[in-house]
């Protein structure tokens, strides 16, 4: 009883949403819609209902039908929350639709560091001179690397589907099996330790180094840095007993086995 009465109506808490990102390179509504039908193969739930931000950067001096193309992306199960880059004319319509307008914050312009040459006085000749002592040569350090460690975030249980794992700012090791129907997401590397065979999404924030493992691959799709690739004709053949990565090569993924050195 007590507890009903200290506990507040309504609470707001700091929570981590994950966004697909529907980036636009064309505005015609037939072409979009042929795409999106081609990419899911006619399956309604191909996207089961994901949260999705529209990125127009691409086509930003094209006119855009907001009221035809916001209901064909919930009609192939995508369920836009943001628009970024959006014209300005277009705001009031956007959010007419429910949908909020993402502004992208500009990275902060360090400013520029000049050196200016600094021109030495004429020497003095001294009245005895000395013999100079030999000077060694200047040792110039070379540019130090500095490594950084993306944190890791840990799983040791099953992940089950209709779960969804996200390792925001981290890569993500999972010692037991991704389950279909479960997706795994993290900002770095994806290491699963077992078979994986729901979604997997690596370099979730646009890191194309990131990659993914795992002992067996019958994944429903993987994707790194955005782009994705499904398996509806069957995982490629690679060779047995080995694990497999994923990765970026240009702007595709690619498959292979992980081969030990040796």
């Amino acid at each position: 009883m007590q507890n009903s009465l200290t506990r507040k109506p309504i609470e707001i808490k700091i929570s981590t949403v994950v966004a697909v990102a529907i980036l636009l390179n064309e505005s015609s509504f037939p072409a979009l819609e042929a795409a999106l039908q081609e990419m899911t193969a006619g399956s309604p739930d191909f996207f089961d209902d994901e949260f999705a931000v529209i990125d127009v950067e691409a086509i930003t001096d094209q006119e855009l039908d907001w009221n035809a193309l916001i209901p064909l992306f919930k009609a192939h199960g995508l369920n836009p929350v943001a628009v970024r880059h959006a014209r300005e004319q277009d705001h009031a319509t956007i959010r007419s639709h429910g949908l909020s307008i993402d502004v992208v914050s500009k990275p902060r312009q360090e400013p520029e560091i000049q050196s200016a040459a600094v021109e030495a006085a004429p020497a003095q000749p001294a009245a005895n001179p000395v013999p100079a002592e030999p000077v060694a040569p200047a040792v110039v350090a070379e540019p130090q690397v500095i490594i950084r460690n993306m944190p890791a975030m840990l799983v040791d249980t099953p992940v089950r589907a209709g779960q969804r794992i996200y390792a925001r700012g981290a890569d993500l090791i999972i010692t037991a099996s991704v389950n279909n129907g479960a997706e795994v997401i993290a900002d770095g590397s994806i290491h699963i330790y077992a078979p994986l065979r729901g979604r997997a999404l690596a370099g979730a924030t646009g890191n194309t180094e990131a990659r993914i493992f795992a002992l067996t691959m019958e994944p429903e799709l993987v994707s790194i840095a955005g782009i994705y690739r499904t398996f509806e004709n069957g995982f490629p053949p690679l060779q047995a007993h080995h694990p497999v990565q994923v990765k970026l090569n240009g702007d595709s993924i690619e498959v292979s086995s992980v081969k030990s050195a040796g």
